[in-house]
């Protein structure tokens, strides 16, 4: 697992359940959650499924560490919860998080098993990031800047981020990265 000692890690789990049993898996992940809450550092945590009548549950909890994480998957209580599964869920894929690295990644098959892709070195996601945040941030600054000025500086950064932020994430960052592709993954 990534990170530094006290980053948060977000851990994406996908199950297999047949979908007769919506009423037993529902139980089962909701009793996981509770008992993940118990547990320091739990920073959250929940449940989807792909679509109605579907088998397929994505899982989602986060940590405050990589410690916090350990605790909870090394627990005898986590033991215990997976063992009550027996029989009734198939775990295909599980997935950890420590940061934005997630923007970068490929898309994955539903046919894979274990995502094993390495995301890229942090010098150069940040890189990434700034080769977008710059000129986004430049020709705000060159345009909406005029338009708020008179506002209070709060204001101005807390319209600006709220601008900016989606249109980095949606579209920008996503074209840059699959134009960098090649340089991130070499």
């Amino acid at each position: 697992m990534t990170g530094t000692p006290g980053s948060p890690v977000t851990v994406a789990i996908t199950r297999q359940a047949d979908p007769a049993h919506q009423t037993e898996m529902h139980a089962w992940v909701q009793a996981g959650i509770s008992m993940a809450q118990t547990f320091d550092g739990y920073l959250g945590g929940g449940w989807v499924r792909t679509g109605p009548g579907s088998g397929e549950w994505h899982m989602l909890y986060r940590f405050a560490s990589p410690a916090a994480l350990a605790a909870w998957e090394d627990s005898p209580q986590r033991k215990w919860w997976l063992h009550t599964a027996q029989g009734l869920v198939e775990h295909t894929r599980t997935e950890r998080r420590t940061g934005i690295e997630g923007w970068f990644d490929p898309p994955v098959e539903r046919e894979l098993v274990e995502h094993t892709a390495k995301a890229p070195p942090r010098w150069k996601q940040a890189t990434t990031i700034w080769i977008v945040f710059f000129p986004l941030n430049l020709l705000a600054t060159l345009t909406l800047g005029k338009v708020i000025a008179d506002l209070n500086v709060v204001l101005r950064v807390m319209i600006t981020t709220l601008v900016l932020t989606p249109v980095m994430t949606y579209f920008l960052l996503p074209w840059v990265t699959r134009r960098l592709e090649r340089w991130l993954r070499g």
